[in-house]
């Protein structure tokens, strides 16, 4: 699928300062020396299984699936992993990488908070230094997150600049990357930005599908006919898909955030409203203005509200082997609430718009098809937002 220096089809690329370029050539060396090493590999593992608490359980979601009347819902339940979310499967990877490397410090960014608290997690498992960008905007709707990363010793960093969300804390993380190289690691939280980021990342969060292809099969003895995930940079969806790219009859369709309608500008559905550009280091779909500026987004999930995706997504919808529909906010929150009611799981707000969809075709499908809906994270970090939208105020 990749091919020669990360593109995929026309997507991905290298489009960054000079400044940049040894440090991104280092780190394919370093990625390419190590992916196949099996010491790499087995220490991985060993972090993934017995500190992030892998494998991920692949549970029957029974009463969803009577209550809907169709398909058979599973959950893959990314939301069980220590800081729950997935986020923790690529930092461990690259904190290992990054150690190999001779590394002592990590940066990041992050939007809802999660990718920031996992890298400042593994930061201080292998007693790294961690900083941690976040836009403003976001700092304030994640106010647990952001207590959570100083608790673990990471600085958090507010970034003003911009729309104050995800794509400028992106942006700073890049600028502080290119000033200090020689022992910072940028722990890049999606499947985005140059290569050879994609591919890393990618690669750390296939456990995803690896694991959820061989318990489907042990379960039902076959493949799912669908796997739904949510979407922004893409990387718990790449993770979600990659084991089933090449088995043709498995559908995989990842969920946008619509925002208050694909029609209005508070939107941030990039494949759905975007078109072809260059930014953070890549060739992709972004979400773009008149004049070709990269336009301000929005969704209620500060973890999807990004203007871009990443390049293999992109490659993915240009050859039609992956769909990308758009979930508005209403629906997302009518599905927190719903799996919360019915499961007695609350969904992060992300992973509720691939939920949202799964209500929506599970129905038109018959009873012996199988539906695999990755729970990308868990819901706590949520409540107050979606309490606030619902007209109540939660104080502490």
């Amino acid at each position: 699928m990749s091919q020669s220096r990360g593109r995929f089809g026309i997507h991905g690329g290298q489009y960054i300062p000079e400044t940049l370029m040894n440090a991104v050539i280092e780190l394919e060396d370093a990625y390419n020396k190590y992916k196949d090493d099996p010491q790499f590999n087995a220490e991985l593992t060993e972090l993934l299984n017995n500190y992030a608490g892998r494998p991920s359980r692949l549970y029957y979601a029974e009463k969803m699936t009577k209550d809907l009347g169709g398909a058979k819902i599973y959950l893959k339940r990314e939301d069980l992993n220590h800081t729950g979310a997935h986020k923790i499967n690529n930092c461990l990877g690259q904190a290992l990488l990054a150690k190999k490397m001779g590394k002592t410090r990590l940066i990041a960014e992050t939007g809802a908070g999660q990718h920031g608290v996992a890298t400042a997690t593994v930061a201080a498992l292998m007693g790294m230094e961690c900083v941690v960008f976040m836009g403003k905007v976001d700092c304030e709707r994640q106010a647990l997150n952001v207590y959570k990363m100083k608790l673990l010793g990471a600085d958090v960093v507010p970034v003003t600049t911009g729309t104050g969300t995800l794509k400028d804390a992106v942006s700073q993380a890049m600028r502080e990357w290119t000033s200090r190289i020689e022992d910072t690691h940028y722990c890049l939280g999606s499947c985005m930005g140059p290569h050879p980021f994609p591919t890393i990342v990618r690669d750390f969060q296939a456990v995803i599908s690896k694991e959820s292809r061989a318990q489907i099969l042990e379960k039902e003895g076959r493949l799912p006919d669908a796997v739904i995930a949510c979407v922004g940079g893409g990387s718990n969806a790449i993770g979600s898909f990659y084991h089933y790219i090449g088995d043709r009859d498995v559908r995989l369709v990842g969920c946008e955030a619509a925002g208050r309608g694909i029609d209005t500008k508070d939107t941030a559905a990039t494949i759905n409203t975007g078109r072809l550009g260059i930014f953070h280091g890549m060739k992709s779909y972004f979400c773009q203005n008149e004049y070709g500026q990269i336009a301000p987004v929005y969704s209620i999930s500060a973890g999807l509200d990004y203007p871009g995706i990443g390049p293999e997504h992109a490659y993915l919808h240009d050859i039609g082997r992956a769909e990308y529909v758009a979930i508005t906010d209403e629906e997302a929150v009518g599905a927190f609430e719903y799996l919360s009611r019915m499961e007695g799981i609350i969904p992060a707000i992300e992973s509720a718009h691939a939920l949202a969809y799964a209500m929506k075709i599970a129905p038109t499908m018959s009873k012996d098809q199988i539906i695999i809906v990755t729970v990308s994270g868990r819901g706590d970090k949520d409540c107050a937002a979606i309490a606030r939208y619902r007209g109540q105020d939660l104080r502490d």
